[in-house]
């Protein structure tokens, strides 16, 4: 219990938190909260945020309990956390890896892991852990006992874990790393051959994934514009910047800077060269130890379906996130744990002395936990939070306008924030239509012209938003003396595209009026 204790206070600042980015698409929404909507859950692709429909049924059974109210979310997450942590620690003994009560607490208390246990979306990473790292401990049973049922249990855990998140499809290849660890070699017939069908379900299951991202959530655009040899040398970089917020959990922000990859510079290189060194020295003391390499392979393997060989929609924002590492640094958190149990053997620490070692470094971080974990007080902050180490972030500046537009005594302060989404992605189209709006509200209307001119050339297949551009452009230049005419044509074509919309047809009306008294 000492552990969930730590676990909330640690997350205490963010337990009251509201949503954040799109945790309100998670989130069960009302249309869905019956049980035709937990029909439509599993069978109606494109009714939830992804198609992870065990995922999206906890999300139904919690928003039976508990509603709207964000808290219930946040302390799921939490005790979700502390299951992950206590199945870790069970793995590791059961491996009989030393320093499994340690790694349990490194990983439940890592400051990096904020961003999957203080974000209410990302219960699809504490959620899925736990039916993976179960799957695995049943696979590991049914190693030893060979017998069919602990098979077909494991079988069912993996599934789950795979309709909970895609990335878990990496563990059957996980578990080969450890039975190498183990044996030292790889047997065709008792470590190959049982995990082909779990091979097979994990590739369909990824390429179906791959296929959503792309064509139904829209994965797709200049921002994934990389040829073969860029996606290698962005996936050294993405492995060498999680092993060192790994090891170095400073700066961390929900979104990162957008890395140029250019394969002419040296830099992009030294990346390469940095992941080399690091297998080479590894491989070299295989004969000693296979841990660290296994634990390397682990680590790079469980990260590969988010090292930039596959399209994710995220990429459109960063290269990398920290919730993309939480099942990846499973590995390196036991390996850590077992090095430093290693060393304290080597010099012969004394019991009180290991475990006042122990101590320091788990309350360390969870000091760092708790300080992240209060940028996910509200949206706000997080924003703010994010601005401050990342300025060039065309999305959470757009995020922070559309926020603060939530109130119009505050749509001034969202002006300038518009205008540096713009600034830095001139094709963001929602942040045009947003300033536009913006600007319109405020009294600034010529200036909002220019911008709903841009979405009218940029939103072609958002309907909505040509609608609505029509409209405002209509409302603006019935005021503008001369353009009359051009005004009736606007409000008319947004009409077309909103039959029956009251107040197009109200507008339109009185624009019409005007023309027959001579008017404007």
């Amino acid at each position: 219990m000492l552990l969930l204790a730590l676990l909330v206070v640690a997350y205490a600042p963010a337990l009251n938190g509201g949503y954040v980015w799109d945790d309100d698409a998670h989130v069960t929404r009302t249309a869905l909260r019956s049980l035709d909507g937990l029909r439509r859950i599993w069978f109606d692709l494109g009714a939830t945020q992804q198609y992870y429909p065990l995922l999206h049924s906890a999300f139904w059974l919690e928003a039976q309990l508990w509603g709207d109210v964000t808290l219930g979310y946040h302390l799921t997450n939490v005790v979700l956390q502390f299951a992950d942590a206590s199945l870790i620690v069970v793995l590791a003994q059961r491996l009989g890896i030393r320093g499994a009560w340690l790694a349990g607490f490194l990983f439940a208390l890592h400051p990096v892991h904020v961003e999957s246990v203080a974000w209410i979306s990302e219960q699809k990473n504490t959620l899925s852990l736990l039916f993976y790292l179960a799957a695995a401990l049943a696979y590991l049973r049914f190693d030893e006992r060979r017998a069919g049922r602990d098979y077909a249990i494991a079988s069912a855990l993996f599934l789950c874990a795979l309709l909970t998140k895609t990335v878990t499809a990496t563990l059957p290849a996980a578990l080969l790393v450890l039975f190498w660890w183990q044996r030292g070699r790889l047997s065709w017939r008792r470590d190959a051959r049982p995990l082909l069908p779990w091979f097979a379900v994990a590739a369909a299951s990824g390429l179906f994934t791959a296929w959503v991202e792309r064509h139904i959530i829209g994965a797709e655009g200049s921002e994934y514009a990389l040829d073969a040899l860029q996606r290698a040398l962005l996936a050294a970089r993405v492995i060498c910047f999680y092993l060192g917020k790994l090891f170095w959990p400073a700066d961390l922000i929900f979104t990162y800077p957008h890395w140029t990859i250019d394969p002419g510079s040296p830099a992009t290189w030294g990346w390469v060269g940095l992941l080399v060194a690091i297998a080479a020295a590894l491989w070299a003391v295989r004969g000693r130890s296979r841990a660290p390499l296994a634990a390397l392979l682990l680590f790079c393997g469980s990260l590969f379906p988010v090292l930039g060989f596959l399209d994710i929609y995220p990429f459109r924002y960063s290269y990398v996130a920290d919730h993309f590492q939480y099942l990846p640094s499973v590995g390196i958190m036991v390996a850590v744990a077992a090095g430093l149990a290693w060393i304290a053997d080597r010099v012969q620490l004394p019991r009180g002395a290991r475990l006042a070692a122990a101590g320091a470094l788990v309350v360390t971080l969870g000091a760092l936990t708790w300080r992240q974990s209060g940028m996910y007080a509200d949206a706000e902050t997080l924003d703010r939070a994010t601005l401050e180490r990342n300025p060039d972030s065309w999305k959470e500046q757009n995020n922070l306008g559309r926020l603060l537009a939530r109130s119009q005594r505050r749509m001034p302060e969202a002006i300038p924030h518009y205008e540096a989404a713009i600034r830095l992605k001139p094709d963001h189209v929602l942040a045009h239509y947003s300033l536009g709006v913006a600007l319109y509200v405020t009294g600034r209307r010529p200036e909002a012209v220019e911008h709903f001119r841009r979405v009218l050339r940029l939103a072609r297949g958002n309907g909505l938003l040509v609608a609505n551009s029509h409209f405002f452009l209509g409302a603006i230049l019935m005021d503008e003396p001369g353009r009359l005419d051009e005004a009736i044509a606007e409000l008319e074509e947004a009409l077309r595209m909103k039959p029956g919309d009251a107040e197009v047809t109200g507008r339109l009306d009185e624009a019409r009026a005007l023309r027959l008294r001579g008017g404007r």
